[in-house]
């Protein structure tokens, strides 16, 4: 048997290159359709091409699949927390937290200030959680509806709600993909964060202006009758209290 050697810069950058070429195709021929299964076959055309090319190269299909295993176990974290998130949003959306949220936001966040305030809250809860898909998928919901209410941009809140969450994502100790990072480079956690900060640090902070400014130049009047009506829509279809703030 052969002694397993390198492959050449070509064929490891082959997987790859099949990976980009079929993943822009699914996207071109099926549109947003293509997550509900063309890109999972790309991923595992592309995934046999590597295994291939490892064969090729001496390999034994058993340290393959003992690689693919651990590469499996490895990722694993990130997976149980992406199906975690779809069950907190379920549970939030029941227990009316994201309704309270959005009526207890219109009441204490002014709109000049909320897109700003938006990137700083969904920041210092991915800190604290160690997940941004969490804090996008409940925190921001929540806002983006409070965002509706005060007749502001909802593109822009979103943008604020990505920013501060994978800010704080990047940032946590907790998070999964700031662990998996230094594990697999062979350093220590937080020195991956510290030099991490360099980086990410001034890039929230030019965010976190640029959404003041776009928030100070907002033309909202607190009381206006879209407001109003809002805030008197969410208190008639939903039993708005303070314990429905509790999964929080």
């Amino acid at each position: 048997m052969t002694e397993p050697r390198a492959p050449s810069l070509f064929a490891a950058l082959l997987p790859v290159i099949v990976l980009i070429i079929l993943l822009s195709a699914a996207v071109y021929l099926f549109g947003s359709d293509s997550s509900a299964g063309a890109n999972q076959i790309v991923l595992i055309i592309a995934a046999m091409v590597a295994a291939i090319i490892a064969v090729r190269n001496g390999h034994r299909w058993r340290d393959i699949e003992r690689a693919i295993i651990e590469g499996i176990s490895t990722a694993m974290g990130a997976m149980l927390i992406l199906l975690a998130v779809g069950a907190l949003i379920g549970t939030w959306l029941m227990a009316g937290t994201v309704p309270a949220m959005i009526y207890y936001g219109l009441q204490l966040l002014h709109p000049q200030f909320f897109f700003a305030a938006t990137c700083l809250i969904c920041a210092v809860a991915a800190l604290s959680i160690g997940s941004s898909w969490t804090v996008a998928g409940t925190l921001g919901v929540g806002l983006i509806g409070v965002a509706l209410g005060f007749e502001l941009s909802p593109e822009i809140t979103a943008g604020a709600v990505v920013s501060g969450a994978y800010f704080g994502d990047k940032m946590s100790p907790l998070s999964d993909t700031t662990n998996l990072a230094p594990a697999v480079a062979g350093t220590d956690l937080f020195t991956h964060i510290r030099h991490m900060a360099w980086t990410t640090g001034p890039s929230f902070l030019a965010a976190l202006i640029l959404f003041l400014v776009l928030g100070l130049r907002a033309d909202v009047e607190l009381s206006s009758p879209a407001l109003l009506e809002t805030m008197q829509t969410l208190a008639a279809t939903f039993d708005i209290t303070v314990f429905a703030l509790l999964p929080l």
